[in-house]
């Protein structure tokens, strides 16, 4: 008997769901915000990777925050930035880490605003891999989902609406839905990154969250970008063990993923518009070689059209403005 298994199928009607998913046109509704945030004072930093996102700590975030709500965004996505990492990312599942902080505090300025909280070791850990390394450097799989487990358990008691496990680690969204359930957070939904490919995308991102390897690479836990068939078995596992919202990411190149997986489930797909869709576009624009505003919108509607749900983007601001505009 594996009632974890099933939970997605009472959480569907959860609050936290209804607020989120919209159909058909683009909504504000639809938009997830990732916010960078850093330990220290009196930081504001942009990355230079992503003109318009910026690291802050949380003496700055308030201003972000309320930006943020004015704007209409709901949902917002927290990624950390330890003063300090260690070979076990203590840092992730430390109660008074900079995610747990971050959420506090969120709640505390505006209650009304989803947390998601990122699930994840790779900023914490001083060898920037998203697990446990041994002294071959492989990946230690169970040994790893203990350490996650931990950290989801932390982030639910901070008080995040949903845990969103990025890892990719097998068996990660059962071992996480046991361990939120054990410690009673049976309400608090899984968005699992269920289809994440090993992308060129992705190198804003690292600079953003300080978390490159480094040495190797993710290719031994991360999918293979030529292998369609295996998103559908990776989200059909994921659903199985219990998620409750599945993330393809990235989005733009893969919008072909997205349809495949909206096809084959009726949860709420995530679409992760990553740090180097945003980039490519923000450098465009920056030289004047296209329309933003018309490519950022074609974009998120292109990812709507395949058949996401919900966006995680950080166009999230400037998509809320034009929405206004319309």
């Amino acid at each position: 008997m594996q009632p974890t298994f099933k939970r997605h199928r009472r959480l569907r009607t959860s609050a936290a769901m209804r607020a989120l998913v919209k159909e058909t046109y683009l909504h504000k509704e639809d938009l997830i915000y990732p916010l960078f945030v850093a330990e220290g004072e009196n930081r504001k930093t942009e990355v230079s990777s992503m003109p318009g996102v910026f690291q802050f700590s949380l003496d700055r975030l308030a201003e972000e925050l309320d930006e943020i709500v004015e704007l209409g965004i709901q949902s917002i996505i927290l990624f950390g930035l330890p003063a300090e990492k260690d070979e076990m990312g203590t840092g992730a599942y430390h109660n008074h880490g900079i995610i747990q902080e971050a959420t506090r505090f969120v709640k505390e300025l505006h209650p009304q605003l989803l947390v998601i909280a990122d699930t994840c070791l790779c900023e914490y850990t001083s060898h920037g891999h998203c697990g446990v390394v041994d002294e071959s450097e492989r990946i230690v799989n169970d040994e790893s989902l203990n350490l996650l487990a931990k950290t989801a358990v932390s982030q639910a008691e901070a008080g995040a609406d949903i845990i969103a496990p990025s890892n990719m680690m097998d068996g990660f969204v059962a071992v996480i839905r046991k361990a939120l359930d054990d410690a009673g957070y049976t309400d608090i939904p899984i968005m699992s990154y269920a289809v994440k490919y090993a992308s060129g995308y992705y190198g804003p991102f690292r600079e953003a969250a300080d978390g490159a390897p480094k040495f190797g690479d993710r290719k031994t836990y991360q999918m293979d970008y030529s292998n369609r068939l295996e998103a559908l078995r990776e989200a059909q596992s994921d659903v199985e063990e219990g998620a409750d919202f599945l993330i393809v990411k990235p989005a733009l190149s893969y919008l072909d993923i997205i349809r495949d997986v909206r096809n084959a489930h009726d949860l709420p797909i995530v679409a992760y518009n990553v740090s180097g869709e945003y980039a490519m576009v923000k450098a465009a624009a920056i030289n004047g070689w296209v329309d933003e505003k018309s490519v950022v919108m074609e974009t998120m509607t292109s990812m709507k059209r395949a058949g996401a749900d919900l966006i995680l983007t950080y166009h999230a601001k400037d998509v809320a403005k034009w929405l206004e505009e319309k």
